[in-house]
């Protein structure tokens, strides 16, 4: 499974910089492309543990006034 995040930035929220720092530390790699970035999920993961990173994913960009869209696709 991928999950596959498209970021919308603000002048008047966070340097995007520093979102995709945030977004690294999940363990998003920076693609080109359709979408910004991409979390790669290891074998087993469930549509459950996807909406559980919807979640992770939304806490950790809390506060920067930023729009973010998520796609998770299986391989």
């Amino acid at each position: 499974m991928k999950t596959y995040i498209k970021v919308s930035f603000s002048s008047e929220g966070a340097r995007p910089s520093e979102v995709i720092n945030r977004l690294r530390s999940l363990g998003f790699k920076p693609v080109i492309g359709e979408h910004d970035m991409v979390y790669e999920w290891g074998n087993g993961a469930t549509p459950d543990d996807a909406i559980w990173f919807a979640d992770k994913i939304h806490a950790t960009l809390a506060g920067y006034n930023v729009r973010f869209e998520i796609e998770t696709v299986s391989d």
